[in-house]
């Protein structure tokens, strides 16, 4: 069932929602299982499943020189949410990215997962490789997330990439974005933000899925802005615990976010990372009970393998 068709049943009700990334390449579905089988009584919907371009290294040759070479760290995206379906019987949400796709990929990657009944996909244009100042797309590839997009209506119409195919099956996908209630580091500002949010829905996404944020204003103040401009598609929170001192820096660094000086300021005063635990446990149910009673259509919350960390968070707040 689609993402969207949740929330209309839910009616009104706040669904809940997990996202896990592939191990690393040469792990197994434990990995995954150990981390959803203590969330599973919470009955979620749908679980996220990420997905990871290729990174670039250089393995030295008996002859001395460098060669360059691709690898993937995290494969089996599509694997993994076959095995979640089948598992627990619940929806499998991939996401698709641009990054090291070429569209003849990004349609037979499609393919596939219509094949595999497999019909919810969160559309990104991914991020730059490591080491790269910023994102290159394939040659033949989507520079823009709002390309993919734009590629997986065409074939939600029957329209594939091969004009020979007069009478294509049409695919059903519904399509899931992300949105950054902080704006996306790249843009200059939140309104440019925000309009290219809004001509990714223009062009036929469903729905949007935020980075994580850790004061609820800011993702009350995005809904304002996406409502001022038209935007009307259900807009999930998404929620990270932070439960470790060095995710102070980190989280910031990495995911361009601000964290409130008193979050900042409890962390720090605790002296334990039991204590720095707690801390970041109980700022992430605080901001989930805010949100719920706001009615907001999902928490969804990204897992990171940390299983018991959102148990008791999900437990708390449902």
């Amino acid at each position: 069932m689609k993402v969207t068709d949740y929330f209309e049943r839910a009616q009104g009700k706040t669904l809940i929602s997990f996202e896990v990334l592939p191990p690393l390449k040469g792990g197994s579905m434990k990995a995954i299982f150990d981390t959803l089988d203590p969330l599973m009584e919470f009955k979620p919907p749908f679980i996220d499943v990420t997905y990871h371009r290729e990174e670039f290294i250089y393995k030295k040759r008996p002859s001395g020189y460098y060669e360059k070479t691709a690898i993937r760290k995290r494969p089996g995206t599509v694997g993994i949410c076959a095995a979640i379906m089948h598992r627990y019987g619940v929806d499998a949400v991939p996401h698709l990215i641009c990054g090291g796709f070429t569209t003849e990929d990004t349609e037979n990657a499609l393919i596939d997962l219509n094949f595999l009944n497999i019909n919810n996909v969160l559309a990104l244009r991914g991020d730059a490789r490591k080491f790269e100042q910023h994102f290159v797309a394939e040659e033949g590839g989507h520079q823009f997330a709002i390309d993919l997009v734009k590629q997986i209506v065409e074939m939600n119409r029957g329209r594939y990439l091969d004009d020979g195919i007069e009478h294509g099956e049409p695919t059903d996908f519904c399509i899931g974005i992300a949105g950054y209630p902080e704006k996306h580091f790249e843009s200059p500002n939140i309104d440019f933000d925000l309009q290219r949010m809004k001509d990714k829905i223009d062009a036929g996404a469903n729905y949007i899925v935020t980075q994580m944020f850790y004061d609820n204003s800011k993702y009350f103040e995005y809904l304002e802005h996406c409502k001022a401009i038209g935007i009307d598609v259900p807009i999930v929170p998404g929620l990270k615990p932070i439960t470790k001192k060095y995710q102070l820096n980190s989280i910031p660094r990495h995911f361009y976010v601000n964290l409130p000086k008193d979050l900042v300021d409890e962390m720090e005063k605790a002296k334990t990372p039991e204590a720095r635990q707690e801390v970041g446990i109980e700022w992430c149910i605080a901001q989930s009970q805010e949100l719920k009673a706001a009615g907001v259509p999902c928490l969804h919350y990204y897992t990171m393998g940390d299983s018991e960390t959102i148990r008791r968070i999900v437990e708390a707040v449902f």
